[in-house]
Parts: structure tokens; C-alpha cells; sequence
């Protein structure tokens, strides 16, 4: 049964677990991160990323240090960690790996994913591995849906996967070789992830590039063919103005540049594209 337990507030917390890494230091981060908002409890999102960044999830004196922080109750503070769904109650391993399983990527083999790393890693969703390295949890939506079936390792984009190309980015992680995602950023630990989304740069902010021929392929085409867009004339003549869209806005980053893999490329040669 949990005990109270005295953090480094001082201050008592129920259904403390007892073993609170949160520390002086700890403290001092929340503050400083409180002092980056016009209104302090602004700051209550990233720092519950710095308590999972310590502990590993949102743990009672994780909740209590921001509540005495940010003068906020324990019950407010709750309330939000409870809402986002990346905030976590239980132990997360080092590696959160997360597989969508939403209308287009569960259509293109998100959910035949999600159930070979179960069988895979023995775990249920939301579970972690024996060993403490992997928790599996399926996600609503990971934004990417040019790139379905998407992965995710502590946030970080693994493009067109496979049951196959799945199992063996888990089996890497386990096996602690160096993992990067197909978009050019190397994968860190979940707890160096959550340090980062508290505000706290690893300096890798510009590792990778930030999208792929997929993403891009709209503003290739409007390159190529010197496209234009639509613009209000301001005349209210219901008569809307185009302005042409010159070669560097429309190219973006670009793909032949980046690193990493690529799909449903637009090539000039592309036997899909109009004449």
C-alpha cells in the first residue's frame, strides 16, 4: 500500500510511492520554466514533461511539485495530466513506441503492425516489455498520413512500414544499436525526449531534414509548371488576382537533398502526371 512521502517541497503527498526522484535541482528547472510565461501556470505542460523526464511518467509528487510551484491545486494539475494523452501514469520503458492505428494507416496495414509488435514484444497496448525497454501503444493519429502506415519512437517519424521493418526497428532498440528515423534525426531515450519537449535543447534541433518528396510533392508540381495562386484584388469585383509563385517559394526544402527514406516520389518522369 502507498505511503505518504515528503518530496523536496517538504510538503506531505498522499499515495506517494516513496522512491520520488524529484530534487532541489528538479525544482529549480520548474521554476525556471515557470519564468518563461506571462502567466506562470502556462508552464504547467512542459513542466509535466520535465517530471516524466525525471521519473519516467507523471507520478502524485510529480503533481504535487507543480501544483506548489505554479500555486495551483493538486486536483488542477491532475486534471491536465489526465487529459493529454502523452502524459503517462505508468513506467514508460526507454523507448515509447507508438503505431497508429487510425482510418488511413490502419487501411495501409496499421493495424496488422500494431498486432505483430504485440505478438512480437508480448506486451498489450500500453504495456511495457519485461526487459524495460519498449512500451507499445497504438495512436489515434500521428499527423503523417502521406507517409501510411507511420511508427513513432519517442516521437520521432518512421515512414511506410512493415510487420517486417516494424519488428526489426523494435529488435534494434532492444538490442541498443543506434536507431535513426527515415527523416534524419538519431533516436534518444524516451526520458532525453521529455527533458526536450520541457524546453531544455539537446542541440539536435536541425538533425534530419523536416519532410520528404511525399510532403513536398504538391509545391513540385507548382514549380515545374509554374502554377499560381489565387489572391484577393482587394476591387470587389468577386474577380480574384493571381499572383505567381515563384521557383524558391514554391520548392521548399528541397527533396533531393534530404537524407533518409523517400516515397511516392514526382519525378520528372512520373508516368502519373498530366501532360
Amino acid at each position: 500500500m502507498a505511503e505518504n512521502h515528503t518530496t523536496a517541497t517538504d510538503k506531505t503527498v498522499p499515495n506517494s510511492t516513496g522512491d520520488s526522484k524529484i530534487t532541489d535541482a528538479t525544482l529549480a528547472e520548474m521554476r525556471e520554466i515557470a519564468a518563461r510565461y506571462p502567466v506562470a501556470r502556462s508552464a504547467l505542460l512542459p513542466m509535466l514533461h520535465l517530471v516524466q523526464s525525471v521519473e519516467g511518467r507523471v507520478t502524485p509528487e510529480g503533481i504535487e511539485a507543480c501544483a506548489d510551484v505554479l500555486g495551483l491545486t493538486g486536483a488542477e494539475v491532475s486534471a491536465v495530466a489526465t487529459f493529454y494523452t502523452m502524459y503517462k501514469r505508468r513506467p514508460v520503458g526507454d523507448y515509447h513506441v507508438g503505431v497508429c492505428t487510425n482510418t488511413l494507416c490502419a487501411v495501409m496495414g496499421g493495424d496488422l503492425i500494431f498486432d505483430r509488435l504485440k505478438q512480437h514484444l508480448d506486451v498489450g497496448n500500453d504495456e511495457t516489455t519485461e526487459d524495460g525497454k519498449i512500451t507499445l501503444e497504438h495512436l489515434e493519429c500521428n499527423a503523417a498520413c502521406d507517409y501510411a502506415p507511420v511508427m513513432m519512437v519517442n516521437w520521432e517519424f518512421f515512414d511506410d512500414m512493415t510487420p517486417e521493418s516494424a519488428t526489426q526497428l523494435v529488435d534494434d532498440l532492444r538490442e541498443g544499436n543506434e536507431v535513426k528515423s527515415p527523416r534524419g534525426a538519431t533516436v534518444c531515450t524516451w526520458r532525453e525526449a521529455e527533458r526536450v519537449l520541457a524546453g531544455f535543447p539537446d542541440g539536435r534541433a536541425d538533425e534530419g531534414p523536416t519532410g520528404g518528396k511525399a510532403s513536398l510533392a504538391g509545391l513540385r508540381l507548382a514549380r515545374e509548371r509554374n502554377w499560381s495562386a489565387p489572391g484577393g484584388n482587394g476591387g470587389g469585383s468577386g474577380r480574384a488576382a493571381e499572383t505567381t509563385v515563384s521557383p524558391e517559394a514554391a520548392a521548399g526544402p528541397r527533396p533531393s537533398d534530404q537524407p533518409g527514406k523517400e516515397s511516392q516520389a514526382v519525378d520528372g518522369d512520373d508516368s502519373r502526371k498530366e501532360d
